[in-house]
């Protein structure tokens, strides 16, 4: 398969996102960040953490004799003994990641996603997007707090503290949410599909922060977007992500948690 890929850390921030791809199979994490100030743990950090699942993940999925989520929970467990004895792994709070994998295996294009990344899949014509909104259903009144805060504020600071506490309460638990953490039985709450290989056009793998251009700023839809990554490819995609961004600097026509997003996508042609 032919892929072509861009990631972009937020402008200032370090890249907690990670891409990593071969002729066989692509994987794209998002790590989930901390609100300032937050300890989460473990010594090593964010981009440490996904950069490793990031590249355990891709070795395996490229063995065809593994399902995918067997592949994401091997990646998990060696990802998570190699800080165990120097980082809270297990603590709430420590590094996690949403992921997304596509592998081609013989005529088959099989994908795997877990957490709030996107896959999407063009056949005929046709995009058909899959997202995990888990995430996006627990802590609703936290999540309305941190809305209605002036962007800068000491109160939006507190606000953004109070929802991740109470999101990563509910993290890899019955009723809330399931993201690549250090428990590799979160593997088995991956949403999965595979397709023929003759019918795929187009696959793309996107973190949230990819997505926004659909999801937030409602500039396109998956259809449109499919269309933006086959005709100008990813670069130019995330530079409208960040055009948008840049265009809305008080968080106010579009009320968001931050105004710039790691973002990341794998486009990819079987």
């Amino acid at each position: 398969m032919f892929v072509d890929a861009a990631s972009y850390a937020r402008p200032g921030g370090t890249n907690e996102d990670f891409v990593l791809f071969d002729s066989t199979a692509a994987v794209v994490l998002d790590g989930a960040g901390m609100a300032p100030g937050m300890q989460s743990g473990c010594r090593h950090g964010v981009a440490w953490y996904v950069e490793r699942l990031g590249t355990f993940l891709h070795a395996e999925a490229t063995r065809a004799d593994r399902s995918l989520a067997l592949c994401l929970a091997t990646a998990i467990e060696s990802t998570a003994n190699l800080h165990r004895d120097t980082c809270v792994v297990d603590d709430p709070l420590s590094p996690s990641a949403t992921v997304s994998v596509a592998r081609v295996r013989g005529d088959v294009l099989e994908w795997l996603l877990l957490g709030d990344c996107t896959v999407l899949v063009q056949n005929d014509g046709t995009v058909t997007a899959t997202t995990d909104d888990r995430l996006a259903q627990v802590a609703p009144h936290s999540r309305e707090a941190l809305a209605r805060a002036v962007p800068g504020s000491p109160e939006r600071q507190q606000a953004h503290e109070v929802l991740v506490q109470e999101e990563r309460s509910q993290r890899n638990v019955q009723g809330g949410y399931w993201v690549a953490a250090a428990d590799p039985t979160a593997a088995s709450k991956a949403l999965t599909g595979s397709e023929s290989g003759a019918r795929v056009e187009g696959v793309a793998l996107l973190t949230d922060g990819a997505g926004r251009l659909v999801t937030m700023f409602h500039s396109t839809d998956w259809q449109g977007y499919m269309g933006l990554l086959s005709h100008s490819g990813p670069e130019d995609v995330l530079r409208q992500v960040r055009e948008a961004e840049a265009s809305d600097p008080n968080l106010s026509r579009w009320p968001r948690s931050k105004q710039h997003d790691d973002a990341t996508i794998a486009y990819i042609r079987p």
